[in-house]
């Protein structure tokens, strides 16, 4: 069986083409980290992505706050932050206003990172769009901004029934 069996399979029905959806963000995530954990050694796309969150915070951030930016648990956060510790990405501080907080401060390793090594790996990222045009990226854009909301929607119902 190919994707396009199962695209096709999928495509006749709202209720098919929404677990389509499902699976193919699913597929798709674990495409993209196979690809980029291949292709960028010294970190995994989850190391990645928590350094991505620290260097665009502008201010620090606790590792609940982070859990919550990329969708994981704190505890998720701890361990992805001491293995980037212990390879010299990251600096875990207790946050200045609350001292039961950890945080995740940069080091002068993840600035060369992302100056050096990351602008190859964003060469490589602009390889995944080249087939969508600029109105298709616009719009690809918007209906995934707009799936951040579907998700919030299934989270709280999720936890009211939790209740």
């Amino acid at each position: 069986m190919e994707i396009t069996d199962l695209i096709q399979r999928f495509s006749d029905s709202k209720e098919k083409q929404e677990k389509a959806i499902f699976s193919t963000l699913f597929i798709a995530g674990n495409r993209l980290q196979t690809l980029f954990d291949s292709s960028i050694p010294q970190i995994t796309l989850k190391q990645f992505m928590l350094l991505t969150m620290v260097k665009q915070a502008d201010k620090e951030l606790t590792f609940t706050q982070l859990g919550k930016l990329l969708g994981c648990s704190r505890q998720n956060i701890k361990k992805l932050a001491e293995v980037l510790e212990k390879k010299g990405y990251v600096q875990i501080n207790q946050q200045s206003k609350d001292g039961r907080a950890a945080c995740i401060a940069p080091t002068d390793k993840m600035k060369q990172f992302f100056n050096e090594i990351f602008s190859e790996y964003e060469k490589k990222l602009s390889e995944l769009f080249t087939v969508y045009d600029d109105q298709e990226i616009e719009q690809l854009y918007k209906l995934m901004m707009k799936m951040y909301d579907g998700i919030e929607h299934f989270e709280k119902s999720m936890n009211h029934e939790e209740i």
